[in-house]
């Protein structure tokens, strides 16, 4: 009888294992039969590569950006990951996880290379730091401070009070638009001598050496390098032309002279550097956009986002900063920051301080969206500001998994908090908007604490 029995319990098992082994082997030829399916799409995909630069996103299958690249050529650098090729261990671990690729196609390589920078702080790759070398990040900096400042590169930015520009994450690409720059801005790449050069001679000094220039006109020509380069160039090439104009006008034709050679070089750059404007030409190729519209419900993508962030010490100089997002990237030449009248420790009559104050100019665009730092408590003290606008706004709740939307009914319900998962495009893009505003109110901070302690 205990034989029987033992006879029977091992038929269910081998039934059992059976049933399993096929369950599994049908599951294995379904993931097989889905893996096949979704490398097929990929590859036809990649066939419609174009040949222009731009910047390209791998994803997995969850969606996730998982490594954000440039390329002169996207459809030779993109198809080169899935050729058979030799490559290191790493990028080989990287290729198995690719799922599916996006890119977006821009003028020019220098376009690729600042737009790339720009979606690897929002979409923080893990790819991109498994596979980055420390020693390829880089900052540009000028230490205004000094009599006769000079331009340099460096990885490590120091407390040191210079202006540092940054990160970068291809040095060879900066350092040639930087050689391209010096022949409109002309600047020394190593600590003053007096002595002249070869670069004197080559017009890539300001000629301090010779008498041609003075220690202020070099630092005049050195804050719009620094504007060109961190993203103000539309305005700072509008703003030389009138300049060079006015100098005209006053038959200052020497001033008129230079002026108009930095117009023209900064115009002619166009064939070489473009820090494009056009980022995304077509902006619903942008999850995170098109996903804020279906979120919010509104008629299309918001173009431009602001967001607002406080920065002061127990109430001592108590600061606001603006930053502006349009289509997805951040556009640094509209930033505004403000000094608050109301210097003290409250960071809700600040809040809306800010925003009267920002709503007055009504010569600034009016953004298609607002981010305030917080939830309900932060939302509900500018409601009233922001309601009779029209303007869209949205909290980020301290944990950083609730968007919190104002609600437009009327209802009982004033606020809804919507929950978010942290890998989605909008907490990613929410996040740098959050980030950036924050960087720029503490910056704008500091610099009104080191002035008071100086007085």
């Amino acid at each position: 009888m205990g034989e029987e029995l033992r006879n029977e319990e091992r038929e269910v098992v081998d039934r059992n294992e059976k049933k399993l082994r096929k369950d599994l082997d049908g599951d294995k030829e379904k993931l097989q039969e889905k893996a096949d399916k979704a490398s097929k799409k990929l590859r036809e995909k990649l066939k419609t590569l174009p040949r222009e630069p731009g910047v390209y996103f791998h994803k997995n299958a969850e969606g996730e950006v998982i490594y954000v690249g440039k390329a002169a050529v996207l459809k030779n650098r993109v198809r080169q990951y899935f050729q058979k090729s030799v490559k290191d261990v790493k990028t080989e671990a990287l290729v198995r996880e690719i799922a599916d690729t996006d890119w977006i196609v821009v003028d020019t390589e220098m376009d690729a290379l600042f737009l790339e920078n720009e979606m690897i702080k929002r979409y923080k790759p893990k790819w991109n730091i498994l596979l980055r070398d420390d020693k390829t990040v880089s900052y540009v900096r000028i230490d205004m401070k000094s009599e006769i400042p000079y331009v340099s590169m460096t990885r490590q930015p120091m407390g040191d009070g210079a202006k540092y520009i940054g990160p970068f994450y291809a040095k060879r690409t900066v350092q040639t638009a930087l050689r391209i720059l010096r022949r409109v801005f002309p600047y020394y790449d190593r600590p003053y001598t007096g002595k002249k050069t070869l670069n004197t001679d080559l017009g890539l000094t300001p000629g301090i050496e010779v008498g041609k220039s003075s220690s202020k006109e070099y630092k005049a020509n050195l804050r719009k390098l620094m504007r060109y380069l961190e993203g103000d160039r539309q305005k700072l090439i509008r703003e030389l032309k009138k300049e060079m104009d006015e100098a005209s006008k006053k038959l200052d034709f020497e001033v008129a002279a230079k002026l108009r050679n930095q117009y023209f070089g900064l115009t002619g750059l166009k064939k070489k550097i473009v820090f494009s404007d056009k980022e995304f030409l077509d902006i619903s190729s942008d999850k995170a956009l098109a996903q804020l519209q279906e979120l919010l419900e509104l008629p299309e993508p918001p173009r431009r986002i602001e967001g607002y962030d406080i920065s002061h010490n127990q109430g001592q100089d108590v600061v606001a900063s603006m930053v502006v997002f349009v289509n997805g990237a951040a556009d640094r030449s509209e930033y505004r920051k403000f000094k608050m009248r109301n210097q003290k420790n409250d960071d809700f009559r600040n809040m809306r301080e800010v925003l009267e104050r920002r709503l007055k100019h009504k010569e600034w665009e009016y953004p298609d969206l607002i981010l305030v730092d917080g939830g309900e408590p932060q939302l509900r003290a500018v409601r009233d500001i922001l309601e009779p606008t029209g303007i869209r706004y949205v909290g980020l709740a301290k944990e950083f998994d609730k968007i919190i939307i104002p609600c437009h009914s009327r209802g009982a319900e004033e606020f809804r908090a919507v929950g978010i998962s942290a890998n989605s495009h909008i907490v990613k893009l929410l996040e740098r908007i959050r980030d950036e505003s924050h960087r720029f109110a503490i910056t704008y901070h500091r610099l009104l604490q080191r002035k008071r302690m100086v007085e």
